[in-house]
């Protein structure tokens, strides 16, 4: 490729692959056993505006280059944004004293050459580069529709926090001195916006947005606008509840959260380190036996696809959880060999996740979750970070609706939601067919059979 993947960038990829070849043979001159290249560049424009007037413009652009360098086990790490040959070549010398000076690490190095993408793998095109020539009036006028939508759903909307739109667009190209050589465009567009509902102490503030790889898949502003403005009304008049240990029903954007938790407790660094309450669960059953977690990461402009993870090691479809048992964990090369296993192709995190049930059937909507539910709380808003990996505890403060009969009864606010993890993720009863994704994360909303709710 000789030409920019689109105007916006200053860089070939041409351009990159001389840049990742030049300072790989810069560090095996000074002497080197092994090299890991990166070069990137990103591209971006964001726009705010709040009751109809324009109140940030933002562009961005930066670049990046990132060499890492190993003397036999020990590691050195240097980065810069300046692309010179001279900038290149403090860089690399830098990571190289680095390493010279670091103790040796028996699980630093390179993957193995087998487990890395081939040429064929890493030119994989999983559609995930769709830039968007938007300039700042264009998108300032597409952030005051969703804005006025929400304003004019009701009169009872009588403020906003703003609606921002997000055009963002990067490329790299990584390479290594065990062959592996690959890189790609990607773009990540956003609209969003936040209307408040009400006046004096009874405000209630909502948000919705919708966050595509194409812009042509956003959804349209109005019906942003407008369904963030009626979850702002849907909260009016809310009020605590009792203390009691009843079900929760998790909304599908919520739950997704929950299975982030799961990511996290099977995650690498968690397990060497043990700080996780899932320890040793390879084989065992840590979810409830009607549930499947699939990984995908070659969906086509999936928001987690990748050919390859972060150290040029090729991706792969998978069943991390089958009938609720652990088939995989999720592992770089560093924490494979800490832990005494093989990389599976996740040092910069999971791919894809989908979080499904065998027992959901196609009419499970959200209203069929609530009859579910039948009495407790449906939980739309979590705050606070009250999540403990090492043991499982969860305590999060919680907003939502007190179901009764399985249905919507009042708004719920400034309650807790509490229980432990492990019992949480055995005690999922049902996933619902009202699937959303947040991030590379997706799921139905998931009812818990029990959980404390701290109110009253």
């Amino acid at each position: 490729m000789t030409q920019p993947p689109t105007p916006g960038f200053s860089y070939t990829r041409d351009q990159f692959l001389q840049i990742v070849d030049d300072a790989l043979a810069l560090a095996r001159r000074l002497g080197a056993s092994d090299v890991a290249v990166e070069v990137s560049e990103g591209i971006g424009l964001s726009v705010s505006v709040r009751k109809g007037e324009v109140e940030n413009v933002e562009r961005n652009r930066d670049k990046s280059l990132g060499v890492t360098v190993y003397l036999g086990q020990r590691r050195g790490n240097a980065s810069t944004s300046d692309f010179s040959p001279a900038a290149l070549e403090q860089t690399v010398r830098a990571a190289y004293d680095i390493a010279r000076f670091t103790a040796e690490d028996p699980a630093a190095g390179l993957p193995d050459a087998q487990d890395l993408a081939t040429p064929e793998q890493a030119a994989m095109d999983l559609d995930l580069f769709h830039p968007w020539a938007i300039d700042a009036a264009a998108a300032s006028e597409i952030a005051r529709r969703c804005e006025a939508a929400a304003l004019a759903t009701d009169r009872r909307i009588t403020n906003s926090e703003g609606a921002g739109v997000s055009a963002q667009q990067s490329h790299f190209f990584a390479g290594n001195t065990r062959g592996f050589r690959g890189g790609y465009a990607s773009s990540r567009h956003s609209l969003s916006v936040a209307p408040i509902a009400g006046r004096g102490d009874a405000m209630q503030r909502d948000y919705w947005y919708s966050s595509m790889r194409c812009p042509d898949d956003l959804a349209a502003p109005e019906a942003v606008g407008r369904y963030a403005a009626e979850r702002a009304l849907s909260r009016l008049g809310a009020r605590k509840v009792p203390t009691r240990d009843v079900p929760v029903l998790f909304e599908a954007p919520l739950a997704a959260g929950l299975l982030g938790a799961y990511v996290q407790a099977t995650s690498g660094g968690a397990l060497y380190r043990k700080s996780s309450f899932l320890l040793d669960s390879l084989g065992m059953a840590v979810l409830a036996p009607h549930l499947d977690v699939d990984e995908d990461p070659h969906l086509r402009r999936g928001k987690g696809s990748a050919p390859f993870d972060d150290e040029g090691v090729a991706t792969r479809r998978r069943r991390v959880v089958d009938g609720g048992v652990v088939q995989g964990y999720f592992l770089s090369s560093y924490s494979a060999r800490k832990l005494g296993m093989r990389t599976t192709g996740h040092a910069g995190g999971s791919q894809n996740l989908t979080l499904t049930s065998r027992l959901t059937q196609p009419g499970d909507d959200l209203d069929a979750m609530l009859r579910k539910l039948h009495r407790g709380l449906f939980v739309i808003e979590l705050i606070g970070q009250g999540v403990n990996y090492v043991t499982g505890d969860y305590s999060r403060g919680a907003a939502g609706f007190w179901v009764e009969g399985g249905r919507i009864v009042h708004p719920v606010q400034e309650v807790t939601v509490a229980g432990n993890l492990r019992d949480m993720l055995k005690g999922i009863v049902a996933v619902g067919a009202d699937a959303y994704t947040v991030g590379s994360k997706t799921t139905g909303s998931v009812l818990v059979e029990r959980m404390t709710v701290a109110g009253i």
